[in-house]
């Protein structure tokens, strides 16, 4: 049995094109259901570490890698990167740029087809993925009919639909709007939830974040400034101005009430939480 999904093992990384060591000494495990939000600076690392963990580093990108990366109990540089997909799906930051077909179906159906999977398998594996992000209903319409938030939904399903054990995402609602952003944040939650997915999420989203993961690693010049979970994390003032981290509002606001001498027995990151502490 696998004791961590994910392993990082005194990792470092330097890109053939810049010199520059973009990853240095991570070492990291996340076990198996977890959901791990990876947050920092524009520049720090985030999807560096990312692209290491679904085998793009070392196999699609020139560099150099020193250590050792384990997925599902895989070492990455043994496998490829077809071999790899069978255990981590990818879900990017532009979903236009992950959508080639002219029906959500076609689309869903792209990947399992090219592993040669039945078509009798591959059309329940379509329902099932399709369910999950709640497009089911959509499967005959064109991908550009989609919103921002469905179209970034279609492209999880796409993920889902090759059934990985892990989930990376790698910042999936920088470009929507918060309608969009709380529709991801949702099906991403869900699919944790029910299927035990392990899940590792390149964002910015303090707000979702401080909801929705069980820890956040805080990414600083390529190395690895904090791991704990999202109240650890966020009541770190210092920590979040240096990485260029936005506390959630319910946090500013209540580091500002204390400030102002108002007691506060606890330190919400969330409403609910906030309304709690007020109240006591």
């Amino acid at each position: 049995m696998v004791k961590d999904m994910i392993c990082f093992d005194d990792v470092s990384y330097c890109y053939s094109r810049t010199k520059r060591w973009v990853l240095r000494k991570i070492n990291l495990s996340i076990k198996k259901g977890e959901f791990i939000a990876v947050m920092g600076a524009n520049g720090s690392g985030k999807s560096t570490l990312c692209q290491c963990i679904n085998g793009i580093i070392p196999h699609s990108l020139s560099g150099t890698l020193r250590g050792k990366v384990t997925v599902a109990g895989l070492d990455t540089q043994e496998m490829t990167v077809a071999e790899l997909s069978r255990h981590v799906g990818v879900v990017l930051e532009d979903p236009e740029t992950q959508i080639f077909t002219h029906s959500i179906e076609e689309e869903t159906a792209f990947g399992p087809e090219n592993l040669q999977i039945p078509a009798a398998e591959i059309k329940e594996r379509i329902e099932w993925a399709l369910n999950i992000v709640g497009l089911w209903h959509r499967a005959k319409d064109s991908p550009l009919a989609l919103s921002g938030g469905q179209k970034q939904r279609l492209i999880i399903a796409t993920a889902l639909v090759m059934q990985p054990e892990i989930l990376v995402l790698d910042e999936p609602t920088s470009q929507l709007d918060p309608v969009g952003t709380r529709e991801v944040f949702d099906v991403i939650y869900k699919i944790g939830d029910m299927h035990s997915m392990t899940i590792v999420m390149a964002t910015h989203k303090s707000e979702e974040i401080a909801e929705y993961a069980d820890k956040i690693c805080v990414i600083r010049n390529g190395r690895i400034a904090a791991f704990d979970t999202p109240h650890a994390i966020f009541e770190q003032t210092e920590l979040l101005m240096d990485n260029w981290i936005r506390p959630p509002q319910v946090s500013e606001l209540s580091r500002r009430m204390r400030e102002k001498g108002l007691p506060m027995s606890l330190h919400p990151i969330m409403l609910d939480e906030a309304e709690q502490a007020i109240y006591q």
